[in-house]
C-alpha cells in the first residue's frame, strides 16, 4: 500500500474519532429531530445550571437547556423541548436538584387546565430556590444567635446562669415584702435611731478623719516609688474624708424630712397607699420571675451533640467519611438526625443512547446503549427517632440521599452501641438492598471506636475506623469560652 494512502487512512480515522468525541461530550444527535417548541424563562439566578442540562415536567424529561445568557441584570435560559406539549398560560419553571446533591435542572410546573396554550418563544417567570451560600448564612446567624444564648445560660465554663440570679431575686423580694408587713411600725423608730447615730457621728468624725489621714499618707508613702497613678486616688479619698463631715449634716436633714413624710420613702413610712403600691409591685416581680424562670429551664433541655467520623473500607479499597449532627429536644421520645457522608458508593447514574443508522441497502437499524456511571460525592441523611426509657433508638427518614430505617441499643453502661442500617431498596441493576451492621465502643468522653459489616448482600466488605464526639456540655462550654475571650 503506498505512503501517501497509509497517511491519508490514518487522517482520516482521526478525523472520524475527533467527530465522535464531540458528538459525546457536546451531546449532538444529528438524527433527532428539533421539531419541538421553543421556550425561554427568566430568572434571577441559575447558579450551578449547565448548558444542555435536562428540561423536565413532574419528574420527567421532556427536553434540554439551550443556551444561557444574560436580559438586563437577569439570567435568560432557553429551552428546547423534544417535542410539542400542551402547556397552558400560567406555566413557570423553576430550578431543582436530582436528589438531595444531584445536577441542577429546569422544573416547568403547566399551568391550569382549560387555560389558552403558550405560543412559541414564550418567556416564563423563573423561580430561583435557596442557594447552598444563603442557606450557610443562615445557620451562621442562628449559630451567632445559639452562642450568645449559651454563652448567658451558661455563665461561663463554671456554669450558673440566670437561675441562680432569678432564685435569690425572687427570694429577696419574699424578704423585701416581709420586712415591710412586719416593720412599719419600726421604721419611725428607725429614723429617730439614725438622728442619734449621726449626732454621735458628727462627734466622733473630726477623730477617726485624723486617723484616715495618717493612714493614707502612709500608704502614699508605702507605693511611691512604682505606683505613681495611687497619689491621684489617695488625694481623692483625703477630699472625701473632708467632706464626710457635710454628708452628716446632710444625712440630718434626709432623715428630718423622711420623719415628716416628705419625698417617696417618706411617703411609704407614713402612708398606707405607697404601702399597697410597694406590695403590688413586688407580687409583678415574682410572676415575671416565675415566667422567665420556666422560660429558661425549657431552653436548658435543649441538648446537642455532634460527631465526626471516618472508617476504612478494604474490599472496596476506600475510606468513607461522616459528618453528622443529633438533636435531642429531652422530652423522653423524640429525636433527630442530620448529616453528610462522603462515601465510595456515590451516586450512580444511567444515561441511554440511542443510534439510528441506515445501510446501503436502504434498512434502517436502531441501536441503544445504556451506560451506568458512578461518581464519589457527598451524600445526605436526614431522620426522624424515637427512643424508649432504656435508650433503644428507631430511626426513619433518609440514608445517604435514599429512603431508609435504621435501629441502635446500647450495652454495657452504654459504652458499646449496636446499629444496623437499611437503606436504597431499589438499586441498580436489581441489586438488593444495602444493609450495615455496626459496633461503636465510647472508651472517652470524646472518643470512640467504631467497626463493623457493610453491605453483606452484595460487596461484602468488612470497616474499622474511628470518631470525635462533642456532647452538648462541650459544645457549651466552647461557646461560653469563646464569648470570654471574644469579649
Amino acid at each position: 500500500m503506498p505512503q501517501v494512502l497509509k497517511l491519508g487512512l490514518f487522517g482520516t480515522l482521526c478525523l472520524v474519532i475527533l467527530a465522535v468525541l464531540i458528538w459525546k461530550i457536546e451531546d449532538i444527535n444529528p438524527f433527532q429531530h428539533q421539531g419541538g417548541k421553543r421556550l425561554d424563562a427568566v430568572f434571577n439566578s441559575v447558579a450551578g445550571l449547565d448548558d444542555k442540562a435536562s428540561v423536565r415536567v413532574a419528574g420527567v424529561r421532556v427536553g434540554r437547556v439551550d443556551g444561557i445568557g444574560l436580559s438586563g441584570r437577569k439570567a435568560r435560559v432557553s429551552m428546547l423541548l423534544d417535542k410539542p406539549l400542551p402547556l397552558t398560560q400560567g406555566t413557570t419553571a423553576k430550578i431543582a436538584n436530582l436528589g438531595l446533591l444531584g445536577e441542577k435542572y429546569v422544573e416547568l410546573v403547566p399551568g391550569p387546565e382549560g387555560a389558552p396554550l403558550l405560543p412559541d418563544h414564550a418567556v416564563l417567570q423563573g423561580q430561583t430556590p435557596v442557594s447552598f451560600d444563603d442557606a450557610m448564612a443562615k445557620l451562621e446567624a442562628i449559630g451567632d444567635s445559639i452562642q450568645g444564648v449559651t454563652s448567658q445560660l451558661g455563665g461561663g465554663p463554671g456554669g450558673g446562669g440566670f437561675k441562680p440570679l432569678l432564685d435569690s431575686l425572687e427570694a429577696t423580694s419574699g424578704e423585701i415584702r416581709a420586712l415591710v408587713a412586719e416593720n412599719r411600725a419600726n421604721v419611725a423608730s428607725t429614723v429617730r435611731n439614725m438622728d442619734a447615730f449621726s449626732a454621735t457621728l458628727a462627734r466622733e468624725l473630726p477623730r477617726l478623719a485624723g486617723e484616715m489621714s495618717k493612714t493614707v499618707q502612709q500608704i502614699s508613702d508605702l507605693v511611691a516609688a512604682n505606683r505613681g497613678d495611687v497619689n491621684a486616688s489617695l488625694g481623692n479619698i483625703r477630699q472625701l474624708t473632708g467632706n464626710l463631715q457635710t454628708s452628716v449634716d446632710n444625712l440630718n436633714q434626709i432623715t428630718g424630712k423622711i420623719a415628716s413624710g416628705e419625698g417617696t420613702v417618706g411617703k411609704l413610712v407614713n402612708k398606707n397607699e405607697a404601702y399597697d403600691k410597694v406590695v403590688s409591685t413586688l407580687d409583678s416581680i415574682k410572676g415575671g420571675v416565675d415566667t422567665l424562670s420556666g422560660t429558661l429551664g425549657a431552653m436548658n433541655r435543649f441538648k446537642l451533640n455532634l460527631d465526626l467520623q471516618a472508617y476504612q473500607l478494604p474490599s472496596l479499597h476506600d475510606s468513607q467519611s461522616t459528618f453528622q449532627i443529633d438533636i435531642d429536644p429531652s422530652d423522653g421520645k423524640h429525636l433527630y438526625r442530620a448529616g453528610i457522608e462522603q462515601t465510595p458508593a456515590g451516586k450512580q447514574r444511567l444515561k441511554t443512547q440511542r443510534f439510528t443508522i441506515t445501510g446501503p441497502e436502504g434498512i434502517t437499524t436502531t441501536t441503544t446503549v445504556q451506560t451506568l456511571t458512578t461518581e464519589n460525592t457527598y451524600v445526605g441523611t436526614g431522620l426522624f427517632g424515637f427512643h424508649t426509657p432504656d435508650d433503644l433508638r428507631l430511626w426513619a427518614g433518609i440514608i445517604e440521599n435514599t429512603g431508609g430505617a435504621a435501629i441502635e441499643y446500647p450495652w454495657a453502661s452504654k459504652k458499646l452501641r449496636f446499629s444496623i442500617e437499611a437503606f436504597d431498596f431499589n438499586r441498580q441493576d436489581n441489586k438488593k438492598a444495602h444493609l450495615r451492621f455496626t459496633t461503636r465502643w465510647q472508651f472517652h468522653p470524646n472518643l470512640y471506636l467504631v467497626g463493623g459489616y457493610d453491605d453483606p448482600l452484595e460487596n461484602h466488605s468488612l470497616f474499622l475506623g474511628g470518631g470525635i464526639r462533642w456532647t452538648d456540655d462541650n459544645l457549651k462550654y466552647l461557646l461560653g469560652a469563646a464569648t470570654k475571650f471574644g469579649g
